[in-house]
Order: structure tokens, then sequence, then C-alpha cells
């Protein structure tokens, strides 16, 4: 299985500025190009800080001298890599309650722009190639089972898995691996099991297996 990456769905001409640059130009260019905040860049093209609408908008009152990115920023900025799977990105994105990151190289220059926007493009997959990474690399490579044993149907996102699993351990991990699946909304379980292994302890040796492989 592989997830999309940052680099996959980031905006890679991101609007940045300096530290040195003017309240008011911040203003003009977070209206021009609709966006909610930009980066403000160091003079190795590294991001320092973040200025949003929220720093613009809470500033001191006139006079305290806060006119420039390097007084109003966020600071230190909160950056992605363009390596990292969007799974990661979003979470660093809700623990650090923004709405984008900037993406950075090896060298921590700034490369482009990941917003919750791009994050939703993953919602907008074809149902149906949701439908074979579920069958072909969720059920057949990742699980070895027969995906002749399973129905999966996809429609707009929502997965319903039907059909039959030889343990009943294996349903937990074949949803769990599901949901994971770039696209997919929500899993509908309504899978059966041939063997009830579930009953010899808290954690069955088959999820303790597979949570050590992955």
């Amino acid at each position: 299985m592989r997830h999309h990456s940052v680099a996959d769905l980031m905006t890679p001409s991101a609007v940045s500025v300096q530290r040195g640059t003017s309240f008011k130009e911040i203003a003009r260019l977070l209206k021009e190009f609709d966006i909610s905040a930009v980066p403000v860049l160091d003079e190795a093209g590294r991001p320092v800080g973040v200025v949003s609408e929220a720093d613009l908008l809470h500033r001191p009152l006139a006079g305290s001298g806060t006119n420039t990115a390097a007084d109003l920023m966020t600071s230190p900025a909160v950056t992605a890599r363009r390596e990292w799977s969007v799974v990661r990105a979003a979470r660093v994105m809700r623990k650090a309650q923004v709405k984008r990151l900037p993406v950075v190289d090896a060298a921590d220059r700034l490369v482009g722009v990941l917003s919750r926007g791009d994050l939703l493009q993953l919602f907008l997959r074809r149902d149906r190639a949701i439908q074979e990474e579920i069958l072909e690399d969720v059920l057949t490579r990742t699980l070895g089972l027969r995906p002749s044993s399973l129905t999966v149907e996809v429609a707009d996102g929502l997965v319903t898995l039907s059909g039959t699993v030889s343990r009943r351990s294996l349903v937990p991990v074949v949803l769990r691996l599901c949901q994971s699946v770039d696209g997919v909304v929500d899993v509908i379980d309504r899978l059966d099991f041939e063997q009830d292994d579930v009953s010899f302890g808290s954690r069955t040796v088959t999820e303790e297996k597979f949570r050590r492989r992955t």
C-alpha cells in the first residue's frame, strides 16, 4: 500500500514573504491569492514563521511598531517534508491546529505549501480506483486473501465489505487497512468468519503478528 505523498498534493508555487514585508503588503497578498496565511522566509529561503489572517487581525493597537512580518508572524513555522505521506501531514496539521503547512526540502528551503483544501482532493478519487486498491493491494498483496471470497463495493468513497474470512481476528485488520486507503470516507462491515479465534485473549495471535509487521 502506498499513500499519496505531500509532494503529490502540495501547491509548488508557494506565495511567501520576507521578514521585512509590511502589514499592508501581506494583507494584499492574502486577498490577491485568496489564501489564509503566508510563510515568512529568511535570506536562505527557509521558513522561520507564518503570518495568518488571525495574526493580522489580532495585532496590537497602532503605535506598537508591529508592522512587519517579523513582528506579526507565529514562530517557529510548523513545516512538512515533501516525502511525507499525506496521513502524517494531516496529523501534524491537526495537532498544530493550522490550516496550511509550508513544505521544505532536505535543506529546509521552501518548495511548496500544503493546505486543508489540498488534502480534500484525496476524497475526490474515483470509486473504481479505491475499489482496485482495496482488492489488489489490501486484500491480495498485504493480507494474502482471495479476492473472490470478499465483495468490495464503493459508492462516493463509502466502502461496503461483505463475504467470509477464515478467522474472526482478521476482520478488524481488514477494516483498519481499508479505512486507511486514500479517499475512503467510511467502511461498512458486513464480513463473516469461519473460525472464532478471538476468545483466547484480548489480543489474538493474528493481530499481534500483524501489529509487529506494520
